[in-house]
Parts: C-alpha cells; sequence; structure tokens
C-alpha cells in the first residue's frame, strides 16, 4: 500500500500543545487535488499544506493550501509552519536549504526568511504576497448577530466594521473590551446570512474580532470565527493578523510610519498564540507587511493512500 509522510507543527508559539497545529505534507507529488482535500477534511485542521516542487527552479516550492472544506491562495500560519517544517530538512527536492526560501502560491509569491537560535531553526517570517485591499464595510447589527453580542459594543472610533486583505479577505470589527470578546459565541445561521450578503469573502465568512487599549494599541487581542469553513473558532489566524495591521497602519495620518504589532489569540481557546506584524508605509501607502513566530513539532507518520 502507498503512503505519504507528514509532520504537525504548532505554530505561533514556541510551547507544545498550543498556538495553532498545522499538518505539512513535505512531498505532495503524486497526489491529487481531490486527495488533498480529503486529507484535508481528515485532519480537520484549520490548514493542511500539500508540497510541491515549484514551476519556476528558481523558486523554493509550490505550496497548496486546505481548509477542510477548500482550497485558499494564500493563509498565514500555513506558510510560517511548513517553512518551519522544510527549513529543518537537509534539502528540497534535491536543493539545499538557505535562509531565504520563496513559495509559490495561488495569491502570488510568498518570501520567507528562516528564523534561527544558533543553527536550529525556530520559526519563519514571510512578507505578505498581496497588497493591501480594502472592501465594502459591513453592518454593526449584522456582526452583532453573528456573535450574539451587543451591536453598541462594536466600536467605529477607528474604523467601522470592513473587509481587508493582503491575500486572503476577512471582515474586521473591533469590540469595546475583552469582557465582550471572551462572550463572542459564533451563530452558524447569521454567518450564512452574512455570506449571501456579502461575497468578497468566497469561502463564507470569516470574522475578525479584535480589541485593544490606548496605553498599548499596538498590543492586540483577537479571536476568529469561521463556521461556514468548519473552523468554529481559529486559535491563531495570520493572514487575518497580516490585513489587520495594513489596514490599521493605512489609517494613520503619517505618510511614513514603520509599526510593530503583537496580536495575541487563541487564549479564549487555551491555545495561546503570539503573531508578530511589521508593516511599512511609505508616500501614504502600505507598501511591505511581513508575519512572523515561532513553531514546535509535534507528531510525525504516513498517511496510507
Amino acid at each position: 500500500m502507498n503512503t505519504v509522510a507528514y509532520v504537525t507543527v504548532d505554530v505561533f508559539t514556541s510551547e507544545r500543545f498550543v498556538g495553532n497545529p498545522l499538518a505539512v505534507i513535505p512531498d505532495a507529488r503524486g497526489l491529487s487535488g481531490d486527495a488533498m482535500q480529503k486529507i484535508a477534511t481528515e485532519f480537520n485542521y484549520s490548514e493542511t499544506t500539500f508540497v510541491l516542487p515549484p514551476e519556476n527552479p528558481d523558486h523554493t516550492a509550490r505550496v497548496r493550501i486546505f481548509t477542510p472544506t477548500a482550497e485558499i491562495p494564500f493563509a498565514g500560519h500555513p506558510n510560517v509552519g511548513t517553512a518551519f517544517v522544510l527549513g529543518r530538512q537537509r534539502e528540497i527536492f534535491g536543493k539545499p536549504v538557505g535562509d531565504g526560501l520563496t513559495f509559490e502560491e495561488d495569491a502570488g509569491l510568498v518570501e520567507v526568511t528562516l528564523l534561527r537560535s544558533g543553527d536550529d531553526v525556530t520559526g519563519a517570517s514571510i512578507r505578505a504576497p498581496g497588497s493591501l485591499k480594502i472592501g465594502e464595510t459591513i453592518a454593526n447589527e449584522l456582526i452583532a448577530r453573528c456573535v450574539q453580542i451587543e451591536p453598541l459594543s462594536i466600536r467605529r472610533t477607528s474604523h467601522a466594521p470592513i473587509f481587508a486583505s493582503v491575500g486572503l479577505p476577512f471582515a474586521f470589527a473591533e469590540l469595546d473590551s475583552l469582557e465582550t470578546l471572551g462572550k463572542a459565541r459564533p451563530n452558524a445561521a447569521v454567518f450564512a446570512e452574512a455570506a449571501a450578503r456579502h461575497k468578497e469573502d468566497k469561502t463564507g465568512f470569516s470574522l475578525f474580532l479584535y480589541t485593544r487599549s490606548a496605553e498599548n494599541p499596538w498590543h492586540i487581542r483577537a479571536r476568529m470565527f469561521a463556521p461556514l469553513d468548519n473552523v468554529i473558532e481559529d486559535p491563531a489566524t495570520g493572514s487575518a493578523s497580516a490585513a489587520l495591521g495594513a489596514y490599521l497602519t493605512s489609517l494613520l495620518p503619517a505618510r511614513d510610519a514603520e509599526v510593530k504589532i503583537t496580536i495575541e489569540q487563541g487564549v479564549e481557546m487555551g491555545r495561546r498564540s503570539l503573531i508578530g506584524v511589521d508593516v511599512r508605509k511609505s508616500d501614504g501607502m502600505v507598501n511591505d507587511v511581513f508575519l512572523s513566530g515561532s513553531c514546535v513539532k509535534i507528531m510525525r507518520g504516513e498517511i496510507l493512500l
């Protein structure tokens, strides 16, 4: 019977059994897209990645990313975790591993820098493949019904609830307190209504809620819900964190800025994650968004085909 090897890692953490789990298939040659989807559904993590030889030999690999229900063009924690797994190998498809990797993905090229402690790879920093795209606003009432909170607890001081993306779109809303954030409970029926009303998120309606204090506005607490994609809650959402960091930086009055953001997510699930976001803005435009985090290996084994 044929088999394919897999590795699982916890991403955006240096501690086992917290952070966001990820399954990586380091050599997915011979697997069809249908087989990849079935494997991702079986793992039932928020994402599973499949690594293939690059189409351009100057690049490191082609990486395909699947949620339990669909293939997606880009995501943050799958790139960080996949880079961590590949960076700990001696070679990738016959080529030696350096500190810089380039992944081909549907959203574009993802540039990766491995993070090390001495000779050990401890994580990765990635550059978001897309420019900041800002979508339509969303009614407070709809957001509130999605997660069963009061509409008045949604803050509009900085921005109204809105879609934003640097490769994958999310709906964003700022809440008034940690208490409100902790009370949020997704209602899948209302998420279906929101997805029917707003078509920007092709995989459903993925909602990223956050709160921050005036004393420390760049340390953000967040939660992400995507029940229509079979992800009731995600412990760490890198693509959303990158988009939020880019959007908040774009709102700053300064035309030039370099902002360092820490996003803490997964606390309510018992899987605390720390996501680093670095954003550069010049001449009024956000032109670079970097996402970084640590990883730890958890499991390895074989899938029977």
